[in-house]
């Protein structure tokens, strides 16, 4: 049952696309990313494993430093 509530907290599916980016990114690493796996929070800010649409590399990111991408 923890999963469940615990899957309510995280603002993006898996499988959604989303914008990564953020002050502290290094140059080069934002753009758009599909969230493959919902982790947990950190310090109050939810987690998500990413993978980059421009090919196999996968990062950690905090809620707040991704955003929607809307479908097209």
């Amino acid at each position: 049952m923890a999963r469940a509530s615990e899957d309510n907290m995280h603002k993006f599916k898996v499988g959604q696309r989303v914008l990564f980016s953020a002050a502290n990114v290094e140059r080069g690493a934002a753009g758009i990313y599909k969230v493959v796996a919902q982790l947990p929070d950190e310090k109050g800010d939810q987690q998500y494993r990413i993978q980059s649409a421009a090919g196999p590399r996968e990062r950690v990111a905090k809620e707040s430093q991704l955003s929607a991408v809307e479908a097209m």
